[in-house]
């Protein structure tokens, strides 16, 4: 078949973020074929990883397990068979057939990133032949590896989407996604677009959860309000010197994991104070991130899974008096898919042949087109 070309209107991202809570799948159509085209989500649902992958690959993240070539090899295509019946159970609820999206953008799964060092890498696993096999749709993916091969971070990539759907040309905005991890996007009236990870949210805050009550997110922030912070825990996990790193900086699950958390404890914690410490480590960092490179904010839309927590979201909007702390729906985006969306639009700018990075965000040495394309 021949290419596809960015003039069509569907595109379906993908996504599993450091939380490995699910797979984000995002029917997005575009009104027009500029990079600022108002994109409308057509479809949004979360589709459940097998529990026996999930495990492993939350294992994987959490600590340094040694995984064999052979394993290394299955887990790609399992993760792809995983991505495309993911694609598939969209197209479908959606009521509609695969030959109705013009691509799919499938970030794929991180096992490890690792931008700093004399070798720098980042790991995404997801075979995208297999995805485009089994869908029958062309498949962009791969994103980062070009901008850390440009010297970049590689991450993050969503500032790209933020400003090019939610920046004003008369406020001082920023964008927080409080996935697995927190990041930022300044979207300043007037100036440069920046953008970085502030450090641990949801990914520290799920995996306690988990371990301590067995449920696999903290709902409705109940756990944590059971709790008080523990100010001298709180100062000890602020020393990790990544905090102190200046943007453009990245970080995943494989720094900030349970073992992390556990190194800093003296063992008499109860449970639910730990989980307070945590939710106030997120909020502190992200204050402190904003407040140190966008002073004069007057708007922080958030999006991600930590929108469905008030209590994160009300000790934000303590910490930020005068700055208006809100989901992304109140500007159309649903919070929970704004990811997704980003992938489906980058998807969409390498048809288009646009670069998807921006340089001021991930320290690439210029713009690049990012991903790679797999035919149908």
């Amino acid at each position: 078949m021949s290419a596809p070309t960015a003039h069509n209107g569907l595109f379906l991202g993908l996504i599993s973020g450091t939380s490995v809570d699910g797979i984000d799948a995002a029917l997005v159509h575009f009104d027009d074929t500029s990079a600022h085209a108002r994109p409308t989500l057509r479809f949004g649902r979360t589709y459940p990883w097998p529990p026996a992958l999930r495990e492993r690959l939350i294992m994987l993240g959490q600590e340094a397990h040694a995984i064999t070539l052979d394993e290394l090899g299955a887990l790609d295509v399992q993760i792809g068979r995983a991505f495309a019946d993911a694609a598939l159970h969209a197209i479908r609820d959606a009521g509609l057939t695969p030959e109705a999206v013009t691509a799919i953008g499938s970030h794929g799964q991180t096992l490890r990133h690792r931008p700093h060092g004399p070798v720098p890498f980042t790991l995404q696993l997801g075979d995208a032949h297999v995805i485009a096999e089994r869908c029958g749709v062309p498949v962009v993916a791969d994103f980062r590896r070009r901008d850390v091969a440009a010297g970049g971070h590689g991450a993050p990539l969503v500032p790209a989407f933020h400003a090019a759907v939610l920046h004003d040309p008369g406020e001082d905005r920023a964008v927080l996604n409080l996935g697995g991890i927190a990041n930022l996007t300044l979207l300043p009236a007037q100036g440069s677009v920046r953008g970085f990870d502030t450090g641990p949210a949801n990914g520290l805050l799920d995996a306690w959860c988990l371990r301590h009550t067995g449920q696999p997110f903290d709902a409705g922030g109940g756990f944590a309000a059971q709790g008080s912070a523990i100010p001298t825990l709180l100062a000890r996990l602020l020393e990790d010197p990544w905090f102190a790193l200046p943007p453009p900086k990245s970080t995943g699950r494989d720094h900030f994991h349970l073992g992390w958390v556990e190194a800093a404890l003296h063992g008499q914690e109860h449970p639910a104070d730990v989980q307070a410490t945590l939710l106030h480590l997120s909020v502190r960092t992200i204050v402190a991130a904003l407040q140190a490179t966008q002073p004069h904010t007057r708007r922080l839309i958030v999006c991600g899974g930590g929108v469905h927590n008030p209590v994160l979201m009300a000790a934000l909007a303590e910490a930020l008096p005068g700055v208006v702390v809100e989901a992304s729906r109140a500007h159309g985006l649903d919070p929970d898919f704004v990811e997704a969306m980003a992938f489906a639009w980058l998807a969409r700018e390498h048809l288009a042949g646009r670069p998807g990075n921006l340089p001021a965000v991930t320290g690439a040495s210029g713009p690049r087109v990012l991903g790679a394309l797999y035919p149908a």
